[in-house]
Protein backbone atom coordinates (compact mmCIF):
# COMPACT_ATOMS: atom_id res chain seq x y z
CA UNK A 1 0.00 0.00 0.00
CA UNK A 2 1.29 3.70 -1.12
CA UNK A 3 2.47 5.61 2.19
CA UNK A 4 2.07 9.54 2.54
CA UNK A 5 3.85 11.70 4.32
CA UNK A 6 1.86 14.02 6.49
CA UNK A 7 3.47 17.67 7.28
CA UNK A 8 2.26 19.72 9.71
CA UNK A 9 1.14 23.21 9.58
CA UNK A 10 5.01 24.60 9.31
CA UNK A 11 5.58 21.80 6.83
CA UNK A 12 7.68 19.80 9.40
CA UNK A 13 7.34 16.23 8.85
CA UNK A 14 5.13 14.76 11.31
CA UNK A 15 3.94 10.92 10.43
CA UNK A 16 3.43 8.89 7.36
CA UNK A 17 0.13 7.81 6.77
CA UNK A 18 -1.77 5.32 4.13
CA UNK A 19 -3.28 6.54 0.66
CA UNK A 20 -6.88 5.88 2.27
CA UNK A 21 -5.98 8.03 5.47
CA UNK A 22 -4.63 10.69 3.37
CA UNK A 23 -7.32 11.10 0.79
CA UNK A 24 -9.78 10.92 3.28
CA UNK A 25 -8.28 13.80 5.53
CA UNK A 26 -7.66 15.91 2.09
CA UNK A 27 -11.53 15.59 1.63
CA UNK A 28 -12.46 16.49 5.02
CA UNK A 29 -10.13 19.41 4.44
CA UNK A 30 -8.38 18.68 7.41
CA UNK A 31 -5.40 18.57 5.38
CA UNK A 32 -4.36 19.98 1.70
CA UNK A 33 -2.58 18.86 -0.62
CA UNK A 34 1.11 19.39 -0.92
CA UNK A 35 2.68 17.08 -3.81
CA UNK A 36 1.05 14.37 -5.89
CA UNK A 37 2.24 11.55 -7.74
CA UNK A 38 1.19 12.57 -11.07
CA UNK A 39 -1.69 9.59 -11.09
CA UNK A 40 -5.37 10.76 -10.69
CA UNK A 41 -7.97 8.84 -8.49
CA UNK A 42 -11.25 8.10 -9.31
CA UNK A 43 -14.36 7.60 -7.79
CA UNK A 44 -18.01 7.66 -9.95
CA UNK A 45 -18.15 11.60 -8.48
CA UNK A 46 -14.70 12.45 -7.59
CA UNK A 47 -11.31 12.53 -9.58
CA UNK A 48 -8.01 14.05 -7.49
CA UNK A 49 -4.49 13.76 -7.75
CA UNK A 50 -2.71 11.48 -5.93
CA UNK A 51 -1.24 12.32 -2.89
CA UNK A 52 2.27 11.83 -2.05
CA UNK A 53 2.90 14.78 0.59
CA UNK A 54 -0.23 16.41 2.57
CA UNK A 55 -0.40 19.37 5.36
CA UNK A 56 -2.80 19.37 7.86
CA UNK A 57 -4.20 22.29 7.74
CA UNK A 58 -4.55 23.55 11.91
CA UNK A 59 -2.22 23.12 14.80
CA UNK A 60 -2.44 19.64 16.40
CA UNK A 61 0.43 18.71 19.19
CA UNK A 62 3.40 17.23 18.25
CA UNK A 63 3.81 13.54 18.11
CA UNK A 64 6.42 11.79 19.94
CA UNK A 65 9.67 11.78 17.55
CA UNK A 66 12.19 8.41 16.75
CA UNK A 67 15.20 8.93 15.73
CA UNK A 68 17.26 6.63 13.57
CA UNK A 69 20.13 4.99 14.26
CA UNK A 70 23.66 6.38 12.84
CA UNK A 71 24.61 3.87 10.66
CA UNK A 72 26.41 3.42 6.86
CA UNK A 73 22.66 2.43 5.74
CA UNK A 74 21.00 5.46 7.05
CA UNK A 75 23.67 8.21 5.71
CA UNK A 76 23.70 6.12 2.18
CA UNK A 77 19.68 6.10 2.37
CA UNK A 78 20.32 10.13 3.94
CA UNK A 79 22.60 11.33 0.98
CA UNK A 80 20.74 9.15 -1.78
CA UNK A 81 23.50 6.84 -2.50
CA UNK A 82 25.22 10.24 -4.52
CA UNK A 83 28.79 11.37 -3.66
CA UNK A 84 28.51 14.93 -1.72
CA UNK A 85 31.52 16.09 -3.77
CA UNK A 86 30.93 15.41 -7.25
CA UNK A 87 27.07 14.27 -7.38
CA UNK A 88 27.96 10.60 -9.13
CA UNK A 89 25.31 7.91 -7.91
CA UNK A 90 27.01 4.85 -7.23
CA UNK A 91 25.32 1.37 -5.57
CA UNK A 92 26.05 1.02 -2.37
CA UNK A 93 28.86 -1.04 -2.60
CA UNK A 94 30.84 0.88 -4.26
CA UNK A 95 30.08 3.86 -2.05
CA UNK A 96 32.46 5.03 1.13
CA UNK A 97 32.06 7.54 3.69
CA UNK A 98 33.49 10.22 4.33
CA UNK A 99 34.11 12.35 7.91
CA UNK A 100 34.03 16.14 6.89
CA UNK A 101 36.45 16.99 9.56
CA UNK A 102 38.52 14.10 9.40
CA UNK A 103 38.89 11.64 12.61
CA UNK A 104 42.63 12.27 13.08
CA UNK A 105 42.04 15.86 13.59
CA UNK A 106 38.95 15.50 15.66
CA UNK A 107 35.98 14.82 13.96
CA UNK A 108 33.35 12.33 15.29
CA UNK A 109 30.73 9.73 13.97
CA UNK A 110 27.77 12.26 13.66
CA UNK A 111 25.06 12.98 11.90
CA UNK A 112 26.40 16.41 10.58
CA UNK A 113 30.07 14.99 10.22
CA UNK A 114 29.42 11.95 7.96
CA UNK A 115 28.37 12.08 4.19
CA UNK A 116 28.69 9.23 0.94
CA UNK A 117 31.78 9.77 -1.40
CA UNK A 118 32.66 7.71 -4.18
CA UNK A 119 36.44 6.04 -3.54
CA UNK A 120 38.27 8.98 -6.11
CA UNK A 121 36.63 11.71 -3.99
CA UNK A 122 37.16 10.45 -1.03
CA UNK A 123 40.96 9.54 -1.73
CA UNK A 124 41.20 13.02 -3.12
CA UNK A 125 39.83 14.78 -0.15
CA UNK A 126 42.44 12.41 1.85
CA UNK A 127 42.60 13.96 5.37
CA UNK A 128 42.23 17.38 4.57
CA UNK A 129 38.78 19.45 5.08
CA UNK A 130 36.78 20.14 2.31
CA UNK A 131 38.06 23.73 2.08
CA UNK A 132 41.17 22.59 2.46
CA UNK A 133 41.41 20.07 -0.30
CA UNK A 134 39.15 22.51 -2.18
CA UNK A 135 36.18 20.48 -2.37
CA UNK A 136 32.78 21.73 -1.89
CA UNK A 137 29.60 19.84 -0.51
CA UNK A 138 26.88 19.27 -2.55
CA UNK A 139 24.12 19.79 1.05
CA UNK A 140 25.16 19.87 4.28
CA UNK A 141 24.73 17.11 5.93
CA UNK A 142 22.46 16.36 8.77
CA UNK A 143 20.36 14.21 11.09
CA UNK A 144 16.94 13.64 9.67
CA UNK A 145 14.27 14.37 11.96
CA UNK A 146 10.34 13.79 13.05
CA UNK A 147 8.91 11.05 10.36
CA UNK A 148 12.77 11.37 8.51
CA UNK A 149 13.51 8.83 11.07
CA UNK A 150 10.74 6.51 10.82
CA UNK A 151 10.85 6.79 6.78
CA UNK A 152 14.50 6.99 6.27
CA UNK A 153 14.31 4.08 3.46
CA UNK A 154 11.49 5.65 1.32
CA UNK A 155 13.10 8.52 0.87
CA UNK A 156 14.38 6.92 -2.29
CA UNK A 157 11.03 5.45 -3.45
CA UNK A 158 9.16 9.04 -2.73
CA UNK A 159 11.49 11.38 -3.89
CA UNK A 160 8.96 14.17 -3.76
CA UNK A 161 9.16 13.42 0.21
CA UNK A 162 13.57 14.77 0.49
CA UNK A 163 13.27 18.38 0.79
CA UNK A 164 10.85 17.78 3.83
CA UNK A 165 13.08 14.59 6.00
CA UNK A 166 16.47 16.37 6.28
CA UNK A 167 18.18 19.69 8.81
CA UNK A 168 20.99 20.43 8.00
Amino acid sequence: MMSVLLLNTTYEPMHVVSLRRAVTMVLQEKAQLVEASGQMLHSPSLAMPEPLVIRLRGRVSALRQRSVALSRTAILLRDGYTCQYCGLTLPAGRLTIDHVLPQSRGGGWAWTNLVAACPACNAAKANRTPAEAGMALLRQPGKPIGAAAVVLHDAQRYPAWRPYLWTS
